[in-house]
């Protein structure tokens, strides 16, 4: 089988904070009548294995794949201990997250096993009035001092919280080491390097269910980094031509994220020769490829492109938009 471009099953993640906001904004048939906090579109991990929803390469796994096409799939993208090096999700948050930290590079290196660095950005799709997230610590705000304070108040972790409002459009980078929590009436496209570890420090006082229950207040207070310089990563570059305008979103060294808005009815080449990974957030078209090869996509769709695709080309249906992802390598 060639490489053709890929569309996943979504894995949908019953969450005690979830809602039924990613059927209502994507036009997606959630099932029963849960909570749906999470939407996994494209994922290879343990928890969570993506199998491709049409096309030629209808019911493999995204795993499958990696295996199978290797280099005409990736390009020059390595792979994340041995996974695809991508996690894509849409969250929807009817209360506040739990303050959470992923693990540092030297608490991976430590704990080792499925403890992977976990950097990861959100795209803000939706929000309510008022609506905030929590992103990193108060300035002069020190590990140390969170601590002793969480020792007598565990709810005193708010204190040291810097609280941010947000609007649809707005995107935020959160590397590893970033305290962090995304609050209520917020919808999020969400992507991440592969790994799904997250130290939780504080809940709001709830009570889970599930098996991950509980807190993590010890490895969370070792993880935590106080000397990001997120704008360094969120610095942003506009260009455009007659049908098209790409803006820079997010640049770390695990990924780059791009916004691209592109004009109805308009059929042209893809320049790409690298793995890519598009986000539709707005629109419809086709996505042609090989001799007579196409697979449409709509709004709400997460899309791979395989970096050997042959003779990628798009065409338009109405005016779209859609975040781009690509993995910083060298390429020819």
């Amino acid at each position: 089988m060639d490489p053709c471009p890929l569309i996943f099953e979504p894995i949908y993640k019953p969450k005690i904070w979830g809602a039924r906001n990613i059927g209502r904004l994507f036009g997606k048939t959630l099932p029963g009548d849960e909570a749906i906090g999470e939407s996994w579109e494209c994922a290879d991990l343990e928890a969570g294995q993506s199998v491709v929803a049409r096309g030629p390469a209808k019911g493999k796994t995204i795993h499958e794949l990696v295996e199978t096409w290797g280099r005409a799939l990736l390009g020059q993208a390595p792979l994340a201990d041995g996974r695809f090096p991508l996690l894509v999700k849409f969250l929807d948050a009817a209360q506040d997250l739990s303050v959470q930290v992923h693990p540092d590079a030297e608490t991976a290196r430590r704990l080792g096993g499925n403890v992977r660095v976990k950097h990861e950005t959100w795209y803000i799709i939706d929000a309510a009035e008022g609506a905030a997230i929590y992103r990193g610590m108060k300035p002069g705000a020190t590990v140390e001092a969170l601590g002793k304070a969480m020792a007598d108040r565990p709810e005193a972790i708010l204190d040291y919280l810097h609280r941010i409002p947000v609007r649809p459009g707005h995107m935020y980078f959160l590397p590893s080491g970033t305290l962090h929590a995304l609050g209520a009436g917020v919808v999020v496209a969400e992507i991440q390097t592969p790994s799904d570890i997250t130290y939780r420090l504080y809940d709001w006082g709830r009570v889970r269910p599930d098996s991950d229950a509980g807190l993590h207040v010890d490895q969370g207070l070792a993880c935590i980094r106080t000397d990001i310089d997120f704008a360094e990563f969120e610095q942003r570059s506009h260009t455009g031509n007659v049908f098209t305008t790409v803006s820079r979103l997010v640049t770390c060294p695990s990924f780059v994220v791009e916004k691209v808005r592109f004009m109805e009815q308009v059929e042209q080449d893809l320049p790409y020769a690298e793995l890519v990974c598009w986000i539709v957030l707005e629109g419809s078209g086709e996505i042609g490829y090989g001799d007579s090869g196409s697979e449409r996509f709509d709004k709400g769709d997460v899309v791979i492109l395989p970096a050997e695709l042959e003779r990628p080309r798009i065409k338009t249906s109405t005016d779209c938009v859609w975040l781009e992802v690509t993995i910083p390598t060298r390429s020819h």
